[in-house]
C-alpha cells in the first residue's frame, strides 16, 4: 500500500479517500469511509488547527473503523489518493494509523 495525489498519480490501484474526487479522475475506486466530513474540512481551512483536526478525524473516523479490515477492503496493492501535494493531510494520517495498528510501513509515491 502506498499514497499519493491526484494530480501525480494515474496508475492501477488507485483508491479515492476524499469526499470528491477530480472530475477527469475516473480509474479509481472510492473509499470514502476515511473522507473526512465537510465540516470537519472546513473548519481546517478556517483556522488550520492541525491538533483538532487529527483529534476530531480519529473522534469522527479512524476510532470507528476496523483497521483490519480497512486493509482488507483497500487491499494491499491500492494507492490511497486525496487532492493535497504535501503538507498535513488526512492520508498520511490514515497511513500512519494502518501502520501503527498493523505494522506495516506504508509509503507516499514518489514516482508516477
Amino acid at each position: 500500500m502506498q499514497t499519493s495525489y491526484y494530480a501525480k498519480y494515474k496508475g492501477e490501484n488507485a483508491v479515492s479517500i476524499s469526499l470528491s474526487k477530480p472530475k477527469w479522475y475516473t480509474n479509481c475506486k472510492e473509499y470514502k469511509k476515511l473522507a473526512p466530513s465537510w465540516d470537519l474540512l472546513n473548519k481546517y481551512k478556517q483556522d488550520k488547527d492541525e491538533t483538532y483536526y487529527i483529534e476530531h478525524y480519529y473522534k469522527e473516523i479512524l476510532d470507528k473503523l476496523n483497521p483490519q479490515q480497512v486493509y482488507e477492503e483497500l487491499g494491499e496493492d491500492a494507492v490511497l489518493l486525496c487532492w493535497e501535494k504535501s503538507g498535513f493531510c488526512h492520508r498520511f494520517l490514515v497511513a500512519r494509523w494502518l501502520e501503527l495498528e498493523l505494522g506495516i510501513e506504508i509509503k507516499e509515491l514518489i514516482k508516477e
